[in-house]
């Protein structure tokens, strides 16, 4: 099924979501075309040897929004990875439940790039991604 069609089911429970995601306690929350949104309400199992919110973490987060708003303008049978990404964390995390809106920037044939900000949800910006992400094709026959 198309990628917006896919996270849709999962944000509708139709569709479970990725072992992975119960390591960060994120839930996506929302898909529209080009655009993802997850909340997640970081625990004491995310922190570092500090006591904050483990950076890994948070970028963890804007790679998951900004991939799945990419996934959403994909065509069945297409994936994707990220192949860079650029952090910049402008806060600590800690205590705050955050909400993680990845944006579609330009997807080509191959190669798409999207961006993902995440803010607490009393709007206070904690962290800004830029991505780029190969687009996975199935093998063509010669």
């Amino acid at each position: 099924m198309p990628g917006r069609e896919f996270l849709q089911a999962m944000v509708d429970g139709r569709v479970p979501p990725p072992p992975f995601a119960q390591l960060t306690g994120a839930e996506l929350i929302s898909v529209g075309a080009g655009v993802a949104v997850f909340r997640c309400a970081p625990d004491e199992s995310t922190y570092n040897p500090l006591g904050l919110v483990h950076g890994g973490v948070l970028c963890t987060l804007l790679d998951s929004a900004a991939g799945c708003a990419v996934h959403s303008q994909l065509p069945a049978r297409v994936g994707f990875a990220s192949i860079e990404i650029k952090v910049s964390f402008l806060r600590p995390a800690n205590g705050a439940t955050l909400e993680i809106e990845g944006r579609s920037l330009q997807v080509g044939r191959q190669i798409a790039f999207a961006e993902a900000h995440a803010r607490t949800v009393a709007g206070k910006l904690v962290g800004h991604a830029t991505t780029s992400l190969a687009l996975l094709r199935p093998a063509q026959p010669e």
